[in-house]
């Protein structure tokens, strides 16, 4: 990989592990089941990865590809009977802070909805700041294209001298018809550009969900709702094409499954939380096109003197 790629690469993403500074916790509403989840956050040290507890069965899940069980409505991560729901929010968070290790303990089944977007768990990691670690981080360097394709719809990585969300929808809606946007990778426009963008769902989804006995915590303060006239929150959006920046807030949180941040581009088109799935699937049964990259062996190999920047929190 080219100096230029890397000087570009360590200014968004730190050469050793992360963990948080101190524990952290809050209160909010699971999306579906409505009822209250207490979350903490707890520091976790190298190599430990990403941990689920669920403190109400005692059981730790750990963030890995095998222990995704259900993709139906948001990504689902179970073991031993115990399961985490709607985990991506918090995830692509945690992800664009560059943590690398951390626990969540849950005493219920969903991940808190706080406000539909991921905002307000960027502000709990900033209440807990940012503790970096002597083991150096690692990623998946991406090397020849991985894409996977279903009806029309696809998902794909491919090498890239940045890295990069690209991502398409097409709605009939009239409030968003056909949106695209490019976001190249770094904390600060994370907060900036995607971290406030919301979840959203048309008014007969809604309803059908609530008669199902799910979306029970749903509201017009943690999502956007359509109707058949437009948007029916009275604030209206946050960005103009909120609706797929969403979808590249969920991405990166599909994304960090893989357990290391990636190298490369990500570009789909009305991918989903099940083609993201698939695609690390496929990714990490094909050898060939990729490679785990010692961040800090990389820098010195390319020049010692180099010092990445640090992320501002």
């Amino acid at each position: 990989m080219a100096k230029s790629l890397y000087v570009s690469f360590y200014k968004r993403i730190n050469m050793k592990q992360r963990t948080i500074a101190k524990k952290v916790e809050l209160v909010g509403i699971g999306l579906h089941k409505g009822v209250p989840v207490k979350m903490i956050l707890e520091p976790l040290p190298s190599d430990s990865g990403i941990v689920f507890y669920r403190s109400d069965m005692g059981v730790s899940i750990p963030l890995k590809i095998e222990n995704v069980i259900d993709t139906t409505m948001a990504t689902v991560i179970g073991k031993n009977g115990a399961k985490v729901s709607t985990i991506e929010h918090l995830l692509s968070s945690i992800h664009a802070y560059g943590i690398d290790n951390i626990r969540i303990i849950l005493d219920n089944e969903e991940v808190p909805i706080m406000d539909g977007s991921s905002i307000g768990f960027c502000m709990l990691l900033e209440e807990a700041g940012i503790q970096e670690l002597d083991k150096p981080k690692k990623a998946i360097e991406i090397k020849e294209v991985v894409e996977v394709e279903e009806g029309g719809k696809f998902v794909r990585l491919m090498p890239s001298d940045s890295i990069t969300f690209d991502f398409t929808i097409k709605f009939p809606h009239q409030a968003i018809r056909e949106q695209s946007y490019k976001f190249e990778f770094s904390t600060q426009k994370y907060k900036e550009e995607i971290a406030r963008a919301r979840t959203f769902g048309f008014l007969q989804e809604v309803n059908q969900l609530r008669a199902m006995g799910l979306g029970l915590g749903g509201s017009f303060d943690n999502c956007i709702v359509l109707d058949e006239k437009g948007i029916m929150n009275a604030e209206g959006l946050r960005y103009k094409d909120e609706f797929v920046r969403h979808k590249i807030l969920d991405a990166i949180g599909d994304m960090s499954l893989l357990g290391m941040p990636i190298i490369g581009g990500y570009i789909s088109f009305a991918g989903s939380h099940k083609l993201n799935h698939f695609l690390t699937k496929k990714l990490l049964s094909a050898a060939h096109a990729y490679s785990i990259v010692d961040l800090q062996d990389k820098v010195k190999d390319t020049q010692k003197a180099y010092v990445p920047a640090k992320v501002k929190v």
